[in-house]
């Protein structure tokens, strides 16, 4: 073998062995690192000591940076951050604690904030013991122990260090004169009349989550663990005032008593789950909603104590960002609670740095979830860096060339100046208000689609309690901010704050037409420029008269066949490899063209029910000779082939379609309306199309964000899912072809924010026919008329949507769970 060069070998007293570790191969190991993919997550886990942390990181599929990585997604330290740390985070980065959370997680700071609360509100705070901070209350504490005497009663004392934790320095006391004056303690009284199980003292470990104080967002986790003593309790006397085991419940305590049960199971031993506790309060009747409610209203109000001092180290740490914006700060807090005999919930402590040690497989099981279901609430998305630096460089340039910047009113300026720089003002604050809103909309649709076990508790769905919450937190702020609740009360009273998305837009609309006014133009329609090729409602008509003259529907259907084969062979000569439809006449105002039995299936879809199948196969179709225009290469037609031949196994026999609904003949019913009630307003909106088609214009492509246009669109495609598994005899919609076709369709139709479906409603612009003349793939003449179907649908239910959203004056988050429900179909 080889020997080392001798410049490499390391000076020293003993010999070189073979297992010595040379200083290039460290450098090597340094080196060789898992290089970061471009699109991951990364995630800085070098502050903290527990496994379960990492575990969960590598499930969510984040990627460990190394320690000195201060530009990870995620950073998670066991221990409090210096608010230097927090304020050097750009904003698309996550730290797992806030500035300031230290004023309720401090025993003697929670004992200070709760002492002042109480004063203001004691009727609503009154679930913590009664509590003294020495040495600053030694005095009370004497005068409160002489009153005692005086009346010949006899209290149980708990004295804990002001700033100690797990359990060290706790003891038990009735005789409160042999107590140092000068010791940094906290003094409360003790609760002698615990809730007992199997005779045992116990206290519930609940687990926090705060996603942002800006505004306060606040997640109760529905499990937890049941710490119990590991000695029958018995109410203290002068004998067992110095039995711990018996008195406290910190697992940090009992653990070292050689009656400590470690058992894996949930429902035995000294730890179990508050699952399984709630469950032996329903077995005991107990009423486990009241123990949940009691819970979420003393976490609540007891973060509305540290809100106030939360939030302004927060905005200290991070000057200039507007409310609103994404936190870079969350924290899982660990709340520890006692039941008294009545199961009033009473506040003992909060850990800021919950354990989550896993020595036994419950430890496991439920400190996994919490941390699991906080990562996913939390929404760290790979696009965070880039996007974050995409708007810095935007603000940067509008710094540098004061773009969209409201120009400064000089002195002197007229009455119309002063009357448009308001104006001004108004709309900027309107459109920030309204980026807030939506964006709080999409982060509540995230946070309800991934709570997992976690519940949302603050802001409560119950008006009432959150009008008392906002109240309190007034109140928190008076005591604690006095010289800034003015601020923080303009910002609760401010009437955008309660605004709906609707009304903010009305606004918005309402200071565009003073401002024309004010610049002495004439009213515009509001929308895109697509809208002034919409035809106008006399055109319409005329060929609403043109199609109901017809004799026949069968008549109307080979005429307007033979004018599709005539300007095929036109569109065939000019453009050989796309496919074209007579976008006019069969295509465009299909909606005119059907009969009122089509027609009449359109609206937002309470029920889908199926037609006689006699009317469709009569239906005109302008595109069944047009397939040869967009033949695939030899090369690729064999697989077409096979796609199709597919298709073709998978078609539903004659006798089947006969008994069951087809994808083609689908009709959407009004909320509350019949039939012919639902063609009334359709053809309303037809009649009156030069009036509606702004309208319809700026809720589609403006009102509605990109989230509540496919909820719209979801509406047809939920019932077409439900529907084509039964027709085509397979258990999963996925296995048919023409489903894949109309996943392509509708995502054309989202196509530029929705333009792909305005682009129906016009003669000008980007077709969904479009998709299949880029495809190599064959489509069958049925196939292509279910898309014309289907692309119908959309546009008759974004219609009466639109209708219905107009009428009850509310966004589409407001339609209600009931559109869309499968259970409405026929």
């Amino acid at each position: 073998m080889p020997s080392l060069p001798q410049e490499r070998v390391i000076q020293g007293p003993s010999p070189l062995d073979l297992n010595t570790e040379l200083p290039y191969q460290n450098t090597m190991k340094r080196k060789v690192r898992k290089k970061k993919k471009k699109g991951t997550i990364t995630a800085n886990v070098a502050g903290t000591k527990f496994e379960i942390v990492r575990l969960v990181i590598d499930e969510m599929g984040f990627m460990k940076t190394p320690d000195e990585d201060e530009t990870s997604n995620l950073i998670w330290c066991d221990s409090a951050v210096q608010q230097e740390k927090i304020a050097e985070l750009q904003n698309y980065q996550r730290i797992n604690h806030f500035p300031g959370m230290g004023e309720i997680c401090r025993k003697d700071f929670l004992a200070r904030n709760m002492t002042k609360m109480i004063k203001s509100r004691p009727l609503d705070y009154t679930f913590v013991p009664r509590t003294w901070i020495f040495p600053a209350e030694y005095t009370q504490f004497q005068n409160y122990m002489k009153e005692l005497k005086k009346k010949r009663k006899q209290k149980t004392f708990i004295v804990k260090p002001a700033n100690g934790a797990m359990g060290h320095g706790i003891s038990l006391i009735r005789n409160g004169d042999k107590l140092p004056s000068q010791d940094h303690l906290i003094v409360q009284e003790y609760i002698e009349k615990p809730f007992l199980m199997e005779g045992y003292k116990f206290d519930l470990r609940i687990y926090i989550l705060v996603t942002s104080c800006d505004p306060l967002k606040i997640f109760l986790y529905h499990d937890g663990l049941v710490r119990m003593g590991t000695e029958k309790y018995i109410p203290p006397n002068e004998s067992n005032l110095t039995q711990l085991y018996m008195h406290l419940t910190n697992y940090s305590v009992n653990k070292h008593n050689e009656h400590f049960e470690r058992d894996e199971t949930e429902n035995k031993g000294s730890k179990r789950s508050i699952k399984w506790f709630t469950e032996f309060l329903q077995a005991n009747q107990h009423d486990v909603a009241k123990f949940w409610s009691d819970i979420s209203e003393l976490v609540v109000k007891t973060l509305i104590v540290a809100e106030p001092h939360v939030l302004h180290a927060y905005r200290m740490c991070r000057p200039g960002q507007p409310p609103g914006s994404e936190s870079v700060c969350f924290e899982v807090l660990g709340f520890d609670i006692l039941l008294d005999r009545k199961l009033k919930p009473w506040l003992l402590e909060i850990n800021r740095a919950p354990s989550f040690g896993t020595d036994q497989k419950i430890d496991y099981d439920v400190k996994k979830g919490v941390l699991l279901n906080a990562l996913k609430l939390l929404n760290i998305r790979t696009s965070d860096k880039r996007r974050n630096l995409a708007k810095q460089k935007a603000e940067a340039q509008r710094r540098l060339y004061g773009q969209n910047s409201i120009k400064r009113l000089l002195p002197g300026s007229s009455d119309w100046e002063q009357q448009r720089h308001q104006l001004e003002r108004r709309k900027e604050e309107l459109k920030e208000r309204l980026a807030q809103v939506r964006k709080q909309i999409s982060k509540e649709e995230h946070e309800n689609r991934h709570m997992g076990n976690y519940r949302r508790i603050y802001p409560p769905e119950d008006k009432t309690l959150l009008e008392k919450y906002e109240n309190l937190l007034a109140v928190a702020f008076q005591t604690f901010l006095s010289g800034r609740a003015a601020s923080f009360q303009r910002e609760l009273n401010n009437p955008l704050k309660k605004m709906k998305e609707e009304d903010i837009l009305d606004l918005l609309e309402q200071c565009e037409i003073d401002d024309e006014k004010l610049m002495g133009k004439t009213a515009k329609p509001r929308g895109l420029k697509p809208l002034s090729s919409m035809p106008e409602s006399s055109e319409m008509m005329k060929r609403q008269k043109y199609y109901s003259s017809d004799s026949s529907y069968g008549s109307s259907s080979s005429s307007s066949e033979s004018e599709d084969n005539g300007k095929e062979e036109y569109q065939n000569k000019k453009r050989e490899k796309q496919v074209t439809y007579n976008l006019k006449q069969s295509n465009h105002y299909k909606l005119i063209q059907q009969s009122s039995s089509i027609r009449r299936s359109v609206s937002c879809p309470r029920s889908i029910s199926s037609q006689s199948p006699s009317s469709v196969d009569n239906r005109p179709f302008s595109a069944q000779q047009m397939i040869s225009a967009s033949r695939p290469t030899s090369g690729s037609r064999s697989h077409s082939l096979n796609r199709a031949s597919s298709y073709t196994r998978h078609m539903p026999h004659s006798n089947d379609a006969s008994s069951t609904s087809s994808p083609l003949d689908m009709k959407i019913r009004f909320p509350g309306k019949s039939d012919a009630e639902s063609l009334l307003l359709i053809e309303d909106i037809i009649d009156n199309w030069k009036y509606h088609k702004t309208k319809v214009a700026s809720y589609w492509l403006i009102k509605l964000d990109s989230v509540k246009q496919r909820k719209v669109l979801d509406i047809v495609k939920t019932s077409i899912r439900t529907v084509l598994p039964r027709i085509w005899k397979v258990p999963d919609v996925e296995e048919v072809n023409l489903y894949r076709i109309f996943n392509r369709v509708f995502n054309r139709l989202l196509w530029s924010h929705g333009q792909g479906l305005w682009n129906c409603f016009c003669d000008s612009g980007s077709s969904w026919e479009s998709i299949f003349s880029k495809s190599p793939e064959v489509v069958t003449p049925l196939q292509l008329q279910c898309c014309q179907r289907l692309v119908e649908l959309c546009k008759q239910c974004l219609l009466v949507v639109y209708k219905y959203a107009a009428d009850s004056r509310g966004s589409l988050s407001g339609i209600g769970t009931d559109w869309g429900n499968s259970s409405y179909f026929q």
